[in-house]
């Protein structure tokens, strides 16, 4: 996109009194989530306005999908949230009808989902609107497999498991959990929301026995920020795309337009064909930017951190502790975001961490973290 095309852009959302913003905290979706690919936009657009059958849509796109990430099937959600929903929807109704018409009502159902106690997260939410009952196990220490095998009972619709960065590290496996769910014939589900790239992570997850697994469209893969790539095996994907739009079942309310699936489509190919070690060479040339601009401000503890669990992507990492007699890291923080242009920092781990995330930034803001970012540390303008 050219700097006039940028700015015409930014002035759409300056004409209803939203500012545009710096978002070096990743692909969050309450900064925006990421940048969608051009081609995909182009694609998009042309896409639009033809009209076509969706329910062959779907399933061909989803063959398209399946070929690509490696799995037995796959469809396209709304979004990562609404991938769960479909997975809980899929274990507890299947594609029976009268079951599906039921839900959110499961009363009589296998209607338990069993997770991890350090694994709740706010998303379960999209289990629980599709009539799930969450069953914990274990406590924000541990987790043991003879915990998994006493839940797991004849109203166990599934097991379900978080993958994401800063997770605790005390929980059992996937591979573990799937060994023990799949001798009660009980499906494991996955949240890998944002665990793209790496793009090994496409097959990690099945090739440990997950059933069903949700990834992202936008974030990493860079497509349509409302969509997810829901994969896995062939008859619980069949399920969740009974219960899905264009279908008048639970998956109704989080439809998805089709030029958002073929955008997906677009962007899953395009993403998968890339030169990571060249992609993760960009982005840690951008973090390091800032980690040598930095490095000698007084107390600073600032690094490059990549280790492809936690920090997916090369990133800047402050640490305002130990010897730092500065401004506390919640202060830098709202330093920047009161700014003009506010600039969001990633805040995922300790109190006194700062991260900048080079996902979303260009060459040109950058430059603008950094001028900032050595304000609001020093107080030198």
């Amino acid at each position: 996109m050219n700097q006039q095309n940028i700015s015409n852009a930014e002035q759409a959302y300056r004409n209803l009194g939203v500012t545009p913003i710096i978002n070096a905290s990743g692909s969050v979706t309450r900064l925006g989530g990421s940048r969608t690919r051009p081609e995909v936009l182009e694609q998009m657009a042309g896409t639009a306005r033809v009209m076509v059958n969706i329910d062959e849509l779907n399933r061909k796109a989803g063959e398209e999908i399946a070929r690509l990430v490696g799995s037995e099937a796959a469809m396209v959600s709304s979004g990562a949230a609404g991938g769960l929903l479909l997975q809980a929807a899929a274990c507890i109704a299947g594609n029976d009808p009268v079951k599906m018409q039921r839900l959110p009502e499961t009363e009589g159902m296998k209607n338990e989902i069993i997770m991890q106690t350090t694994h709740r997260f706010p998303y379960d939410h999209a289990y629980r609107a599709a009539g799930a009952k969450i069953v914990e196990i274990g406590n924000y220490l541990f987790n043991h497999p003879w915990e998994l095998e006493g839940a797991i009972n004849e109203r166990t619709a599934a097991v379900a498991y978080l993958c994401a960065p800063f997770t605790s590290k005390r929980v059992m496996p996937l591979a573990q959990v799937c060994e023990i769910a799949h001798a009660h014939d009980v499906p494991v589900i996955v949240d890998a929301a944002s665990m793209l790239p790496p793009r090994a992570n496409l097959q990690r997850y099945l090739r440990d026995g997950a059933d069903m697994v949700i990834f992202s469209g936008g974030k990493g893969v860079r497509g349509p920020q409302g969509t997810g790539i829901l994969c896995g095996r062939a008859d619980l994907i069949d399920a969740a795309l009974a219960n899905a739009s264009p279908a008048q079942f639970i998956g109704r309310s989080a439809k998805v337009a089709k030029e958002e699936i073929v955008g997906l489509v677009t962007a899953l190919s395009m993403f998968v064909d890339e030169d990571e070690e060249a992609e993760m060479a960009w982005y840690r040339s951008m973090a390091q930017r800032v980690v040598d601009s930095l490095i000698e401000v007084p107390g600073l503890n600032i690094s490059l951190e990549h280790d492809g669990v936690d920090y997916l992507l090369p990133n800047a990492v402050l640490r305002l502790g130990g010897d730092w007699s500065g401004p506390s890291a919640q202060q830098v923080a709202a330093a920047l975001q009161q700014g003009d242009p506010p600039i969001y920092l990633q805040q995922l781990r300790a109190p006194d961490e700062l991260m900048v995330d080079p996902l979303n930034v260009t060459e040109d803001e950058i430059d603008i973290i950094i001028r900032r970012l050595r304000e609001a540390l020093t107080g030198n303008r």
